[in-house]
């Protein structure tokens, strides 16, 4: 029988990281999004893992840059409102790796995602918890975010690779 665990979205978090004048990061979140997992073990080997997130709710601390990430020459929010996942969680010699299709303004690609399973506990109201920490790159390119601009001293004012780090705290369903 399959085990249902969703995100809480209140002790979790979507974060990435994107080079700035080749010099450092920008970093932001995505406020709003879901995540949905079924596993067959406690282990979490093989689980499904299904993600949406919405593009609207990108947050960078810089109103200027939001406003640009979610406009047609980016993300275009009105367009591709919703990123999603859908892939597995496998396990082989101790080590977790997220495979599965990632999907940015309907660009689909497979991506392979490195996991840190923290372990299982008992929430503060007797519910049972899941932890894990997702790393991972992906080339913003790939996925149709083309846009780019050069310093007067050639470097790309935003990066192309993109750093993602993911905490996810999930609740265990009832059946």
């Amino acid at each position: 029988m399959m085990q249902k665990w969703t995100a809480d979205v209140n002790h979790s978090e979507v974060q990435f990281k994107v080079k700035h004048l080749a010099i450092a990061n920008v970093a932001g979140i995505f406020n709003t999004f879901n995540c949905n997992v079924e596993t067959k073990n406690e282990e979490f080997k093989d689980a499904k893992v299904s993600f949406e997130l919405d593009t609207a709710s990108i947050n960078t601390k810089l109103g200027d840059c939001d406003n640009f990430l979610k406009s047609p020459q980016f993300f275009d929010v009105e367009k591709f409102p919703k990123i999603t996942f859908n892939g597995t969680l496998e396990k082989d010699a101790g080590m977790y790796e997220l495979v599965g299709e990632l999907t940015i303004r309907d660009v689909k690609r497979t991506v392979k995602l490195e996991v840190e399973f923290n372990g299982t506990g008992q929430g503060r109201f007797g519910d049972t918890r899941a932890g894990f920490e997702v790393k991972g790159k992906i080339n913003r390119k790939d996925y149709g975010l083309t846009w780019s601009m050069l310093t007067d001293s050639g470097s790309l004012i935003a990066g192309e690779e993109v750093k993602l780090h993911f905490d996810m705290e999930l609740i265990k369903q009832a059946n």
